[in-house]
Parts: C-alpha cells; structure tokens; sequence
C-alpha cells in the first residue's frame, strides 16, 4: 500500500494503464480506509472520482466528490467535476447549485480561485442555455467577462447568447468592458453572422485558430507517400454532425454514392453520443467508422494516421465540438475544408477549400488561405430525404387560415437588425400577410412582437414554428408562400430543404462565403431571378411576388418542374466533381505541389478590420477601405508584401446593402 499522497497518485497512474480504471479505483478505496486522518483525504476522494468517471462509474465518482466536500468544502475543483457529473446524469438544476455554491464561496480573489470562479461560471452559462434560460446563461457570462475580459471562451459564448436572443446592437461594451475588446475575442461563427466582411473574417479566423489550437508536440511525416495514386484512395471524413443534423441530412447520399472501387471511404465522429437513423445510415455507407470522441487529439490522430488515410475532409470547421486540433498534427498527408463551415479555416495545416463559383466566384480567392477548389455546387443534397406523408394544416402550426405566409426558418441567431427591419416593411406593405418564425425562448419571441408592435405591425402577425421532427418539418413548407433569408449569414441547408420541398426563396448576395451560400443555392436550382442585390430590392422584390396574384404560385411550380434536373439536387454530379477533386489533390501533393496556406500579414489586417467593423453591425464593408487602412498603416509599421488587398481591391465594389 503506498505510504503517501504522492505515492498513491503514481501508483494509481500505472495500475489504471495496466489493469484499467476500476482496478486503480479500488487502490484508492483501499488506501483512503486505511489513512482516515491523512491531510490529503480530499486530493484521494477527487482523484478516485476521476478515475471512477473515466471508467464509466459515475455514480461512484459523485459519491467520492461529494466525500471530497465534506472533508474539505474548500477544495474547489469538486465543486467543478460534481456539477459535471450531475449534468451527465440529467441533473441540470443540481449542477447549476453546486457551481454557484463555488461562485459564492469565492469572494476573496487570486490567480486559483478566479481561474476556478470563471470556470464555474462558464459552466452555468452552458448548462442554463442548454435548458432554455438564455437572459440566465447571459448575465452568469457577463459575471466571467467583468472578471476577465480577456476570456475568448465566455466572451464569445456571451456574443453568441446575445445573438441567439436579438439583443442588438449585440456587442455593447460596459464600465471597464469596451465593445472592441469584445469584439477582439467574437468567433468564427458570430463574425460571419454580424459583418459581410471577408477580410476580417478571414483574419479573425487565423487569430481564433492561434488562440485556440496549441501547437502540437509533434507532426507525422508524409514525404514517403508521395507515389502513384493508390487504387483506392482514402477519404476521411472528420465531423460531430454525422447524426440528424443538418450536415448529416445533407451528406448521407454523397457517401453513399462514392466509387467504391477508386476510393475507400472511412467517418471520424466525434459528437454526441446518440444513435438516430441517419447515424446508422451514414455508419452503414462508409468503408470505417471510428468514433474518436473519447480519445485525446494525439490518440485521434494516431488512429488515422494509423489507417492510412490520404485525404482527411474537416467537415465541422469552427463549429461546436470540432477536433481542429487533430487537423494540426497532419495525421493525412492532405487537409480539405468543406461543407461544415462557411469560410476559410486560416490555418497553417488546411490545403484545401472545396467550394464554387458562386460561393468563391473567380477574384475572392485572396479571401482564403486555402486553394480554392470548385464544385458545380459545393452543398451535398439528399435526394432521399424523409418527407411526413400528409402536409400540418395552418392551425395547427399556429398560422391563420388566410393570409400570405413569409417564412424564415433559419435560427434566430441569424437575424440582424437591417434584415428585420426589411421584414416589417414588406409586412406593412402587404395586408394580411404574416411572418413564420422558427420557434426561440418566450422572452425571445416576445422582443421581436415588441419590436413589431413598435414599428406599427400587430405582434400576432408574427408567428413561431415549434421545433419538429425533420420528416415533419419538411412537410410544412407547404405552408409557406416565401421564403425571406437572412443577411449576412444566409440559409444554407434550410435553403436546400425548403426549395426542395418547392418553397421559392428570397435572398440577399453579399461578399462573404456565409453570404453568398444561399445565393448560390438559388441560382443553381434555375431561380437567379430571387437574387438580389439590395435591401431595397430585396423589399421590392417580396412585396411584388406576395402582390401580384399567381406570381408565388408560379414560382412554386418552377421549382418543382426543374428540381429533377438542377445542378442543386444533382448528387451524383457532386460526387464524381468531389472524386475528380480528390485525385487532382493527390497528384499536386505527389509532385511536390501541395499548396502552403498564405498566412502574411493577418494580424495586421484583423487590427485594421476591428476598427472598421466596430458599431456597423450587419453591414458589408468595402475592401477599398482597407486598403487605404493598410497603405495608412504601412507608413508607420511597414508590412512584408501581400497581393491579397491588391487584389480585392481592385475588383469592382460591391454594391453595398442599404440600411
């Protein structure tokens, strides 16, 4: 038995990678019986709950946290893993006390207990908008940020709630908090969904990924492989959305339809632990499924470096539950970025950005690290989606009998103030007519009907569509007339699924990836004319199809006539573009081709952006601007030379989005 705390620990360490959780569980039992009045019986208990809870116990691992408390209620970090190991077992409420039991044990701050304050108050934000109390979740955010607002994790969860809740202008700073410095810290996502700017976007992204992905104590070498294509290729796919979810929906024809006999397909999921049928479906369509989330990235990535796979496809990007950092140690000799996220990854180790020439027409590669690689249309569609047979009736998803229907499913984190200001203008102008709203919180949907109310438009126009099953939510888009997108974060897979079910859809172009998807969606389905180029357009074009008798009508009917034969829903066309692909990446890589992402001078460019997007919330900010900004800029700290500016801005401006 060991003598000491220490010798336990490291005891513990190598009986647990010898003989397995349970029997370093039991070491620890044994030796907290034996040593009632050791000063570290608090430590043992702690440990023994880790151990517990990596070999699946986790009621032994409550038990043994809770022991930890009550010899020492001064041991923080078993207030931390208690409330986890709560949450795990459904005890949201439970957990949410224990964390704020630590908050308020922590008056008194140093380097430790702030660390451990912030921690806990991070953890209540998530656990508090997991079960819908998002104003909740935002003001425990605000507590962590008043603390450090340096911290890039609650920061950005705090603009994502703000987001969520149409709360704008959504970054507002606060005594001791400026809005720069918050913005400084927003993600990927969040900026995509506030500012039409590719340039900041793109330098933001490549700051996100510094901040987040620490450098990795070691990479595989690939140089050995670089030969003739192997006859069989091998495709990884890399995603925690493989599942009835959005990109699971869209994805799972595509890996069906791969050749077989040229590529041998292999899914990496790293998400939620639940099975669904589009789970078993893509799992039963690919040649290797590895769940990787329970490994740590080193593991991750030595399983599929392990397999031998040639090309290895992010498709989460920076979205929630995203293994980028496996993607840093190279485990493939090739890294692609497609599908998950809208825009570059800005990192040193993606390749590859597969898109087309509507989301990267010709002239906006400058907007990517990546080589940019096209599709004929970079979305996958499944053409065998599950459909409920027999379409709702109005009542019943809380509409009114007559009346034209705007819709717009997208979630509400999507909706900018210019965007809703344009909805209540098109409702003004057509009588009777409503807008379908994809259900948020209470107090959510109260803002926008107070909102209305305010600009003259009776709050029950505005109508909420509750969450349903996707066979059942697909089926009610034949309750919609139109479909009106967001800006400048645009419907993606909504898009697909709505024009599929033959809703015709309004949209807004802009410069960024995020605001250029869905209209290039709608362009591919045979319907450029619903592009358009300007708010006021865009108000223009609404009012007159919902005014003009039939117009809707016919819109739905084209839709339907060319759905068999457009390049949106054209799945098979996608794959063998998407095969083509792979082959041409692996030949650049064989010759010594590969491309080495372009990384100068982004963090300038970020410092540029931060001044020009802060307080234009929604807008599109021309590249002129930062090429004055930079020659300014470069006056006083000269810059190594970068083509990226030069080129965006001599493009001819973009037509700017009115307010």
């Amino acid at each position: 038995m060991p003598s000491t705390i220490a010798a336990l620990f490291r005891d513990a360490d190598i009986i647990e990678k010898a003989e397995g959780a349970a029997a370093a569980a039991e070491l620890y039992k044994r030796w907290i019986a034996l040593n009632p009045d050791d000063p570290h019986l608090a430590p043992a208990h702690f440990n023994m709950a880790v151990v517990a809870q990596r070999g699946g116990d986790s009621f032994a691992a409550i038990n043994a946290l809770r022991d930890a408390l009550r010899i020492d209620p001064d041991f923080h970090p078993s207030y931390i893993n208690l409330g986890r190991a709560l949450e795990d077992q459904g005890q949201a409420g439970a957990a949410v006390s224990q964390w704020l039991a630590l908050v308020n044990r922590l008056p008194a701050l140093n380097g430790t207990t702030l660390r451990h304050k912030l921690m806990a108050l991070h953890q209540i934000g998530r656990v508090l908008e997991s079960n819908h109390a998002d104003a909740a979740a935002e003001d425990a955010l605000r507590q962590a940020i008043d603390l450090s607002p340096e911290s890039a994790q609650a920061v950005q969860h705090w603009i994502a709630l703000r987001q969520k809740q149409c709360k704008w202008p959504v970054v507002q700073g606060w005594d001791g908090v400026e809005a720069r410095r918050l913005l400084a810290n927003i993600s990927p996502l969040s900026a995509a969904v506030m500012f039409d700017d590719p340039v900041f976007q793109l330098a933001r992204n490549a700051s996100y990924a510094r901040q987040s992905i620490a450098r990795p104590p070691a990479l595989f070498d690939h140089a050995a492989r670089r030969c003739e294509r192997p006859a069989r290729l091998k495709i990884g796919y890399v995603s925690s959305d493989l599942r009835e979810h959005a990109v699971g929906f869209g994805l799972a024809e595509a890996l069906e339809l791969h050749d077989r006999s040229r590529f041998e397909i292999h899914a990496y999921y790293c998400g939620i632990a639940r099975e669904d049928a589009t789970r078993a479906r893509i799992h039963a369509a690919v040649d290797g499924w590895t769940d990787i989330t329970g490994l740590t990235d080193d593991a991750a990535a030595a399983r599929i470096a392990a397999d031998g796979i040639d090309i290895l496809i992010d498709v989460n990007g920076y979205t929630r539950d995203a293994r980028t950092a496996v993607f840093a140690r190279r485990p493939a000799p090739i890294a692609a970025n497609w599908f998950g996220f809208p825009g570059s990854m800005a990192t040193p180790y993606h390749h590859y950005l597969i898109a087309d020439g509507h989301v990267v027409p010709e002239g906006h590669e400058c907007f990517f690290t990546e080589r940019v690689l096209r599709l004929p249309c970079y979305q996958p569609n499944d053409r065998k989606r599950t459909v409920a047979p027999e379409p709702p009736q109005r009542a019943a998803e809380g509409l009114p009998e007559q009346g034209f229907v705007f819709c717009c499913l997208n979630g509400t984190q999507k909706i900018t103030p210019q965007v809703f200001g344009a909805w209540l203008k098109i409702l003004a102008a057509v009588e009777g007519s409503v807008l379908w709203l994809l259900d948020s919180s209470s107090e959510t949907n109260a803002r926008l009907r107070a909102m209305a109310a305010a600009a003259g438009i009776a709050p029950e126009r505005l109508c909420f569509a509750p969450k349903r099953p996707n066979p059942q939510h697909l089926a009610r888009y034949a309750l919609a007339d139109l479909f009106l997108d967001t800006f400048p974060y645009g419907a993606h897979t909504t898009a697909s699924d709505a024009m599929w079910m033959g809703t015709p859809v309004l949209t807004l172009e802009g410069r960024g990836f995020a605001a250029r998807v869905c209209a290039g969606l709608v362009k591919s389905a045979g319907m450029p004319d619903l592009v358009c180029t300007s708010l006021e357009d865009y108000v223009s074009r609404a009012v007159a199809i919902a005014e003009v008798p039939g117009a809707a009508a016919e819109l739905r009917e084209r839709l339907k006539a060319g759905r068999g034969n457009s390049i949106l829903f054209d799945t098979a066309l996608l794959v063998n573009s998407l095969e083509a692909l792979y082959d041409r990446m692996w030949e650049e890589f064989r010759s010594g081709a590969l491309p080495v992402p372009g990384l100068t001078n982004l963090t300038a460019y970020e410092q540029i952006g931060l001044a020009l997007v802060e307080g234009h919330e929604g807008d599109s900010i021309p590249p002129q601007l930062y090429a004055e900004e930079l020659a300014r800029w470069s006056l006083h700290e000269p810059l190594p030379p970068d083509g990226r500016l030069l080129t965006a801005a001599a493009a001819p401006p973009p037509r700017r989005a009115a307010a």
